[in-house]
């Protein structure tokens, strides 16, 4: 192997997926072409490269790198380009001149030895000089890391997470079980740890490869909401992941079983097999629902019927003969679950329940699953709503950095009633960690549409619990006047009774436009949203109109869809600041999504009055500037809270111009438009369409085929869930099982 050292003056070519680079080095001798797998090279870096020469039949001779490393840039122009390249924090490419015109070709050693000089240089103080020495140390670890990784598939910014999980000994972590990966880094799965795995040398039948497996198909099966498997699908799927022979894996399951990974459970002869988490919350919810619902509470003493007059009369209302009930049941029951669809009331009877516990003196909490869900139930109630992470307070426990809930069975939270609304989104861990901050006596209102999509974590919480029969359910059924007038209403019922819809009413609210491919469709939604509609609805095109899809990859799935609106929505500007980032493109004024709960995120508004913590899954707001010093991106949401991205944690945002179906549940936009196009026939549903079609207030508008729609509303299956608690409530409720 040969080994040349220069700097990188151009990069001719980069694959943000796999790393392979093409790119000029320059020294003193010669300019060289060098190729390879080298992720995080940029230009003005001086490495050394070991590899072998090779003649391209298009491109002549070039250096294929096998291994590279960076050095210590000799010159004053690869130090200015090193120090000015954005890799260290807290250095742009005007510090980055005075200090060069400071220290010279000293520079670096003045960094790694001597950082208290920096404070020569006009605009650095000890603050600064903290950061760049930081900065400059993390680097010099985390490019080790990258090295090491990148030939795996391993992406740069997992090699960010990797380098904050283990520091310094990543490698020797890595080296002694990749299978740690799996375990502790959030989207490394096990597949790339296999890989890994199977390039350092270690066997197929290593019981930490087959135990690890078992553990990943499990996780799997979360993602298809299952909290369990039954043994013969786990050992097929575990056998068809791992290779090996079913003994093995039986074995190796017990072996779980035996440290308390998973538990196994026995059901009419099948064996089940659970995730640890997941046996202790299905089990807990049981128990937990079957206490509040038995126990004792404050009998109010009212008469109901005069308090509802009395309310129907404060708001010029009528209620139904089954909102009339809900209202009853509340009252009377320890639990009670109200569902209907859109257009039955649900609102106006959850406010009447409000008024009547509020005019007798009782607390009343209000929560949901998500931030949109809590806010649109704030204003619809005029009363406050917190998300159940946040009435359940997400903190750290006392001696450790894990987060939990600080409310539970000894901190229970203090109110007379709680209602939750959006009950369809909750999944089983979130359910049990809610009904243990419950204390035995408050009365828990649990409201849902369980025609919508279920959660997207593991369980099936509401319909298990109506299937039941072990909670008081009132159903909503009946579509008031008003709501009649409304063909998103109409439709949304229609679909869920497997009818032909009403199309393009003059007037109305609910419109199909036909188109035959892919690209008339994206050009057809991008003419809508940019122009048509926000001239003739008078509606903001970035605020009040959303695009739902139902999957991620294709012509007219999100990703592409965002990059496509973007270019219309957002246009780029002269003085309009934006950023590459692994293949994407943020730019000040793009709409964002966050797309995953961030409990200890901090906030705070423009003028500072104000600040908090909490950015929540599904979260919408604003790119509201970028700093590129500071390598950070700052988002505007509610229209006051600004919350700071650093680059590396920009894996929490996605472009959200358009979204997945399943990202908008809980929330309501003025507009949206939903293409209706081939998918994969698990998510040509109704309960897709149906909930895509819910989401809207005032307009929706369907672009595609017609084929396709009329396959979705004949298309009831559902990915049936491998979920106990039904079962398990009745269970429990017949052999008496109580917890005191």
């Amino acid at each position: 192997m040969e080994r040349i050292e220069g700097m990188i003056n151009d990069i001719v070519f980069k694959n943000d997926d796999n790393g392979y680079t093409i790119a000029h080095l320059v020294n003193s001798e010669s300019e060289v072409v060098i190729v390879g797998c080298m992720p995080t090279l940029s230009v003005g870096e001086s490495i050394e490269v070991e590899g072998k020469w090779i003649n391209h039949k298009t491109y002549g001779t070039q250096f294929e790198v096998n291994k590279f490393m960076p050095v210590t840039p000799s010159s004053l122009e690869g130090i200015y380009v090193y120090l000015s390249s954005g890799m260290i924090h807290g250095i742009g490419e005007k510090m980055a001149k005075r200090i060069v015109d400071k220290f010279g070709v000293n520079t670096l050693d003045i960094i790694q030895k001597m950082p208290e000089r920096l404070k020569e240089v006009e605009g650095i103080g000890s603050k600064k000089i903290d950061q760049i020495v930081k900065s400059y140390e993390e680097n010099r670890e985390l490019r080790n890391i990258i090295i090491e990784l990148s030939p795996y598939g391993i992406t740069p910014n997992y090699c960010m997470k990797i380098y904050k999980k283990y520091k310094n000994k990543a490698i020797e972590v890595i080296n002694k079980n990749p299978y740690k990966l799996a375990e502790d880094i959030r989207g490394i799965g096990f597949k790339i740890a296999d890989n890994i795995a199977s390039k350092i040398g270690i066997e197929k039948n290593s019981k930490d490869r087959v135990s690890q497996g078992i553990l990943y198909a499990l996780n799997q099966s979360l993602s298809s909401g299952h909290t369990y498997l039954p043994q013969n699908i786990l050992i097929q799927e575990s056998v068809k992941l791992l290779e090996v022979q079913s003994p093995i894996i039986e074995e190796c399951i017990m072996d779980l079983i035996y440290d308390q990974k998973i538990h196994i459970e026995k059901m009419d002869g099948t064996n089940l097999i659970y995730l640890i988490p997941y046996y202790l919350s299905e089990n807990g919810v049981c128990k937990q629902i079957i206490k509040l619902s038995q126990c004792e509470f404050k009998d109010l003493n009212i008469d109901i019927e005069k308090e509802i007059e009395c309310v129907e009369e404060q708001e010029d209302i009528k209620l139904a003969k089954n909102q009339a009930l809900a209202v009853k049941e509340a009252i009377e029951n320890g639990v009670v679950i109200i569902t209907g669809g859109p257009g039955t009331g649900k609102t106006t009877t959850i406010n009447t329940i409000i008024k009547i516990f509020e005019n007798n003196k009782q607390e009343v909490i209000l929560a949901a699953p998500t931030g949109r869900a809590a806010k649109r139930m704030s204003e619809t109630s005029s009363k406050e709503a917190k998300t159940i992470h946040r009435l359940l307070e997400m903190g750290y426990a006392t001696d450790s950095d894990e987060l939990k809930f600080m409310k539970n069975e000894e901190e229970p939270i203090k109110a007379d009633v709680i209602i939750i609304d959006e009950l369809s989104m909750v999944d089983i861990l979130l359910m049990y960690s809610l009904l243990r901050a419950i204390k035995p006596g408050t009365r828990l209102i649990l409201v849902g549409d369980s025609d919508q999509l279920p959660s997207v974590g593991a369980g099936n919480v509401l319909k298990d619990m109506i299937e039941s029969s072990v909670i008081n359910v009132v159903r909503l059924n009946e579509i008031f006047r008003q709501a009649q007038e409304s063909m998103i209403v109409v439709n949304a019922h229609k679909i869920n009774n497997g009818e032909p819809l009403h199309l393009n009413s003059k007037g109305k609210d609910f419109f199909f436009i036909k188109k035959d491919t892919n690209e008339e469709v994206l050009q057809e939604i991008v003419g809508l949203v940019n122009e048509r509609l926000p001239k003739f609805y008078n509606v903001d095109k970035l605020k009040d109109i959303q695009i739902l899809a139902s999957m991620r990859k294709g012509d007219l799935g999100v990703t592409n869809l965002n990059i496509e609106l973007q270019k219309y929505l957002n246009k780029s500007e002269k003085f309009k600041v934006e950023e590459n980032f692994q293949k994407r493109l943020f730019r000040v004024g793009d709409k964002v999504m966050q797309i995953k709960n961030n409990y200890t995120k901090k906030w705070e508004n423009e003028d500072r009055s104000d600040s908090g913590e909490g950015v929540y899954n599904g979260d919408i707001g604003y790119i509201y500037h970028i700093d590129k010093d500071k390598r950070t991106i700052y988002v505007l949401f509610d229209q006051v809270k600004i919350v700071a991205y650093k680059y590396d944690e920009l894996d929490e945002l996605d472009h959200s111009f358009c979204t997945t179906i399943h990202k908008s549940q809980g929330s309501e936009f003025p507009v949206v438009i939903i293409p209706i196009t081939w998918a994969p026939p698990m998510l040509l549903s109704r309960n897709l369409l149906y909930t895509a079609v819910t989401r809207a207030k005032k307009l929706v508008v369907l672009v595609g085929d017609v084929k396709y729609l009329e396959y979705m509303i004949k298309n009831n299956k559902t990915n049936d869930r491998y979920s106990n608690l039904a079962y398990k409530l009745n269970k429990f409720r017949e052999e008496g099982l109580l917890v005191k």
